[in-house]
């Protein structure tokens, strides 16, 4: 089996010549540029009890129009099938357009992918673009020659790649033999060996542990805030975004519902945390202010407060009021935020 058959990339772009960008002022001009872009499949389906399938389309993005300046990191997110897949296959040349016009760095993806391809980064969650059957670092070496990275850069990319998301002890290890923590990681480091302008990050610490989490995500402010590299992040992670983007973007059902900050998508979406107490022993619903008792069971009690709101000041009067064990914070589910939106639409 070749190394293309186990799993590995396709076809090799063109040297990678451009320097490394910088980080641009607010005012920057766009380097992703949608106007009216649209995506529509043709699937055929059976109708009723009938032998005979029937054409259909799917209309996967719809009339979808939105700008991302250089050095910006933009959460891209939504439920399942509302279309950031889609869009970011069309963003990298994956999927023509249907309709409307796309531009990445000035480039029409579909018509040049490939002069496209040496600069963007890409991580597809469950989807490798490592060889499955070869050890870490003998990918990372056919990336050197596939992109025709300098030396000097390659190197220098490598060790940090692999200092700051500690693949150090990985690197001899086959691909299919790590978990999917440990792919993941690999596949960051992947992405950005021949120093991207713009990485396109769908659920980047999914499999991770909390510490993992933490360190992927420190990784990604740096790589944001000291290279200037542009990122558009797909994910279902809300502290994931929290923690990395000023700026939110949600979809649904292929359209652009909310453009903003995330507070402004919580107070859109009217969406609640919730902070999960474990108690001493078992006592009455706790009376607190800003948070309301949604849920006891025995010592544990489930307290639902703003999402917009800080946690700080509401554990800090739970802690100096009430024999505290343990509490944990949970973020809203991103369908239910955008459930709530829908709601107050239709009622408004």
């Amino acid at each position: 089996m070749t190394a293309e058959a186990a799993h590995g990339p396709q076809a090799a772009p063109p040297p990678a010549t451009d320097p490394a960008p910088s980080a641009a002022p607010a005012a920057a001009p766009a380097l992703i540029r949608l106007d009216g872009v649209e995506k529509v499949f043709e699937v055929r389906r059976r109708n009723g009890r009938r032998l005979r399938r029937e054409k259909q389309e799917v209309r996967a993005v719809d009339s979808l129009s939105f700008e991302v300046a250089r050095g910006e990191m933009v959460g891209y997110i939504g439920p399942n099938g509302a279309g950031k897949s889609t869009t970011i296959k069309m963003l990298t040349g994956i999927l023509t357009p249907s309709g409307g016009r796309l531009r990445v760095a000035g480039i029409d993806p579909a018509r040049e992918r490939t002069r496209l391809a040496r600069r963007i980064g890409v991580v597809f969650g469950q989807r490798t673009t490592l060889w499955w059957d070869l050890p870490l670092l003998d990918s990372y070496r056919l990336m050197h020659r596939m992109y025709r990275i300098p030396d000097a850069r390659y190197r220098e990319n490598l060790d940090r790649c692999v200092e700051l998301l500690e693949l150090g002890a990985l690197l001899d290890t086959p691909v299919r033999q790590l978990s999917l923590g440990q792919r993941m990681r690999g596949d960051i480091a992947a992405a950005l060996l021949h120093d991207p302008e713009i990485l396109y990050l769908d659920e980047p610490t999914i499999g991770l542990d909390v510490l993992s989490k933490a360190r992927v995500r420190a990784f990604l402010k740096d790589l944001n805030t000291a290279r200037g590299t542009t990122v558009l992040l797909t994910t279902h992670d809300l502290t994931d975004i929290e923690q990395l983007c000023h700026r939110v973007m949600v979809i649904d059902h292929g359209r652009l519902m909310y453009d903003g900050a995330l507070a402004g998508l919580h107070e859109a979406g009217e969406s609640e945390r919730m902070l999960v107490v474990d108690l001493e022993r078992e006592l009455p619903p706790l009376q607190i202010a800003s948070a309301r008792v949604v849920r006891t069971e025995g010592p544990r009690q489930w307290l639902a407060f703003p999402a917009a709101q800080s946690a700080a000041p509401l554990v800090a009067e739970v802690a100096a009021r009430y024999p505290l064990l343990d509490l944990s914070v949970r973020e809203p589910d991103i369908e239910a935020v955008i459930a709530r939106m829908y709601a107050g639409r239709a009622t408004s």
